[in-house]
C-alpha cells in the first residue's frame, strides 16, 4: 500500500513546465488522493474486523452467522439430509424447472449365436422435472437508536442480532422440511395401524420389517434407504427397543449413551417436527363396479354408490386384499357419482375380481415417511436477481454442514439503519413413487 501511495504521489507531481499555481494545484490533488485512499483501507479494515458496519462488511459478522447456524443444525429437519439434494449457489427465479434423468426399465432378450451382435440397446431416457416453487426471506432491521440503547443498558446486540439468524434461518428450514413431509401423497403404499405409534411393542422391530419389505417389493434393493419419524415414534423407538440400546447385542454404545439413531436394517433412521397427520377423505359405503381389475392397475372405476370424497394421500384397503394398504394420488370428490380414482405406482398386488369390492379408507394417522433416497429431490438455489443488481451493500452464503442448505445473506443500507434479509429459493418433488412408503402413526 506505502509503494501505491508513494506511486500515485509522484505521479501527481511528475510536470515540470508549470507555473506557482499549477504545483499547488497538484499538490492539493495528490493529498486529497492520499487521504482517501489512506481513509478507504482504513475503513475497510475496520469492517472486517468488526469495529464499524459499513459497506461490504458481512465478513464482520462472519462469526455471528455461523454461531446462529449452530443452533438451528440442531433443529429436527430429518428430511432434508435424508433426500437426494440438488443444491448449488446459482441464480435462480420462482417456476424454473430442475429435472433429473430416469432410466427406463430393462428389456432381455434371447441369446442367439451370430457374425455380428444384435442392433439394439438404445433407450429413451425419461426425467423427473422439479419446479422451483418458492423464493422466500427473513428480514431483520436494525436502527442506530436501537443499538446505541442496547450498548448503554449493557445487553449484547451482538447476542441478539445472533439469535435474530438463528430464528430466521430456523424458519427457513421448516419451511423446507414441511414441504418434503408434504410428499407423502405421492407415496406407493403404506405399512402400520393408524392412530397407533411405530414400535409401541417392547423388541419388536416388525414396523421396519414391513417397510423393508415394501421397498423391496417395489424393486428398491440395495439403494439408501432413510426413514424420517415423527416424535411420537421416536419415542417408542428409544423407550421400548431395549436391544438397540444393549451394546453387547447392538455392538456399539451411540443410541444408550447419547440417544444418537443410527442404521437399523438397511434404514438410515431419522426425526422431524414436521411429520404430517392430514384429514382424510370422507368417502363411506364405496365400492369399485363389477369391471374387475387385473394386478398392477392403478385407475380404479367406482360403483355409484356410498357417499363422501376420496382425497390424494388417503389410505385405503380393498375388500379381500388384507395385507396392502395402498395411497391414492388422485381422489374424486363424490364416490356416489361412479367416477374413478388413481393409486400410486406400482398399483395393485392382488386383482380385483369382477364384482363389487368394497373400499376403506384409514383413520387419521401420522405419516412417518420411509423411501430411498433417490425417490425424493429437493432443489435449491441462491434468488434471482437483475443483471444490473439492487440496492445490497454486500452478500454473502453460509452452508449449513447438518441439513445441507446453503442461505444467501444480504445487507441493505438504508436512511439510518440497516436491513439483513436470509433468503432461499427451493422445489421439492418425487422422482420414483415406487420407493416412497408410509409408517403410518
Amino acid at each position: 500500500m506505502l509503494i501505491s501511495l508513494v506511486a500515485l504521489a509522484a505521479m501527481a507531481m511528475s510536470s515540470t513546465a508549470q507555473g506557482a499555481s499549477a504545483c499547488v494545484d497538484k499538490a492539493a490533488f495528490c493529498v486529497k488522493v492520499v487521504g482517501e485512499l489512506v481513509q478507504a483501507h482504513v475503513w475497510n479494515y475496520a469492517a472486517k474486523t468488526g469495529l464499524v458496519l459499513g459497506p461490504n462488511n458481512l465478513t464482520g459478522l462472519i462469526t455471528t452467522l455461523y454461531n446462529a447456524m449452530d443452533v438451528v443444525s440442531r433443529e429436527q429437519v430429518g428430511m432434508i439430509p435424508a433426500v437426494s439434494a440438488d443444491m448449488t449457489f446459482a441464480r435462480a427465479a420462482v417456476g424454473q424447472v430442475v429435472t433429473s434423468p430416469v432410466a427406463p426399465a430393462a428389456t432381455a432378450t434371447d441369446i442367439t449365436p451370430a457374425v455380428t451382435p444384435p442392433n439394439d440397446g438404445d433407450q429413451n431416457i425419461g426425467n423427473k422435472s422439479v419446479t422451483l416453487t418458492k423464493a422466500r426471506r427473513v428480514p431483520i432491521r436494525w436502527n442506530g437508536e436501537e443499538k446505541l440503547a442496547l450498548d448503554n443498558s449493557g445487553n449484547s446486540y451482538n447476542i441478539i442480532l445472533r439469535d435474530q439468524f438463528a430464528q430466521a434461518m430456523r424458519t427457513l428450514c421448516n419451511e423446507v422440511e414441511s414441504d418434503l413431509t408434504a410428499l407423502h401423497v405421492k407415496a406407493s403404499r403404506a405399512y402400520g395401524t393408524p392412530g397407533t405409534a411405530p414400535f409401541g411393542i417392547a423388541n419388536d422391530l416388525g414396523d421396519t420389517a414391513g417397510a423393508l419389505r415394501i421397498l423391496e417389493d417395489n424393486g428398491a434393493q440395495g439403494l439408501d434407504f432413510q426413514m424420517v419419524l415423527g416424535s411420537a415414534a421416536m419415542q417408542n423407538m428409544r423407550g421400548k427397543q431395549s436391544g438397540l440400546f444393549n451394546v453387547e447385542k447392538a455392538g456399539r454404545e451411540d443410541m444408550l449413551r447419547d440417544g444418537i439413531t443410527d442404521r437399523l436394517q438397511g434404514l438410515a433412521l431419522r426425526q422431524s417436527a414436521q411429520i404430517k397427520r392430514p384429514a382424510k377423505g370422507t368417502a363411506a359405503g364405496a365400492t369399485t363396479n363389477a369391471n374387475g381389475y387385473a394386478f398392477g392397475t392403478t385407475v380404479i372405476t367406482l360403483a355409484a354408490a356410498g357417499t363422501g370424497s376420496f382425497v390424494a394421500g388417503d389410505v385405503i384397503s380393498i375388500a379381500g386384499d388384507p395385507e396392502n394398504k395402498y395411497v391414492v394420488s388422485s381422489g374424486d370428490a363424490s364416490s356416489a357419482d361412479g367416477g374413478t380414482i388413481t393409486i400410486a405406482a406400482p398399483g395393485l398386488l392382488q386383482a380385483i375380481p369382477a364384482a363389487a369390492t368394497a373400499i376403506t379408507v384409514a383413520n387419521v394417522a401420522a405419516r412417518n415417511l420411509f423411501f430411498a433416497r433417490s425417490a425424493i429431490v429437493l432443489a435449491t438455489r441462491v434468488p434471482a436477481l437483475p443483471a444490473q443488481g439492487d440496492s445490497a451493500a454486500d452478500r454473502t452464503i453460509i452452508t449449513d454442514p447438518v441439513s445441507g442448505l446453503s442461505f444467501e445473506v444480504s445487507m441493505y443500507m438504508q436512511y439510518r439503519q440497516v436491513q439483513y434479509e436470509i433468503a432461499l429459493v427451493w422445489g421439492v418433488g418425487a422422482a420414483k413413487d415406487e420407493h416412497i412408503g408410509i409408517l403410518l402413526g
